[in-house]
């Protein structure tokens, strides 16, 4: 076994008793047809509950309404992206040539595929319990609350509202890769502050991105991110 997949088990915690589960979750459809798409449907499902199993213990008075929003903020895209890139999947991507040169391996959706298909091998390797431990590492210091469910636009518009300030203007600041690949640059501006970017497969992703930065910054930060005055 490769260094790099070693290393990956290091960083699951988890040492595969069958390895061939562990490339295969790595491996996309244009690289071969042994490829990782039905362990991210097993993996989808693992995390579904794995995410519900938390919020029910960490958020005892939410309705089921509230519960599904929050659980949706978890388990999207850009979440699962995230703790891709903290695994390092990037550079451990088993792809085809033209997938390869189109960008494939920093493609969020892709990577975010194979954070499930990771969590697919890992149950069929040694159970449940083993796959939500892992799970359940990834969600670590992450605040689980109401209204988390919001979309990061939305929750920035809120938060704006709620303390009378103008509501934030978003700018496409750059396009990069080629058409069919496309990754937008958006920044978010918010008067008083620090403009915030974000990036994503689209426009909206990029907006979404960018305002959770902004949000995040107002809420930890307050007045020190405020722009310096001229």
């Amino acid at each position: 076994m490769s260094p790099g997949l070693q290393a990956l088990q290091h960083r699951l915690g988890h040492r595969f008793r069958n390895p061939d589960l562990l490339v295969r979750a790595l491996t996309h459809r244009s690289h071969s047809a042994d490829h990782y798409e039905r362990l991210e449907f097993l993996g989808d499902a693992v995390l579904g509950l794995v995410v519900s199993t938390l919020l029910v213990e960490r958020l005892p008075q939410q309705d089921e309404g509230e519960l599904s929003r929050v659980r949706a903020s978890l388990v999207r895209q850009d979440t699962l992206h995230r703790i891709a890139l903290e695994l390092g999947l990037p550079a451990l991507l088993r792809l085809g040539q033209g997938e390869q040169r189109s960008g494939g391996r920093e493609r969020a959706s892709i990577l975010a595929d194979v954070a499930e298909a990771l969590l697919g091998a890992l149950y069929l390797d040694a159970g449940f319990e083993v796959a939500q431990a892992v799970a359940r590492r990834w969600y670590e210091g992450v605040e689980l609350r109401p209204g988390l469910g919001k979309d990061a636009k939305t929750a920035l518009q809120e938060w704006l509202q709620g303390r009378r300030r103008p509501l934030p203007v978003y700018d496409v600041v750059a396009v990069h890769g080629e058409a069919h690949a496309q990754t937008f640059e958006v920044a978010c501006r918010v008067e008083g502050a620090e403009p915030a970017t974000g990036r994503g497969p689209s426009r909206r992703a990029a907006e979404q991105a960018a305002a959770a930065v902004m949000l995040d910054r107002l809420q930890t930060h307050g007045a020190r991110s405020r722009a310096p005055t001229p």
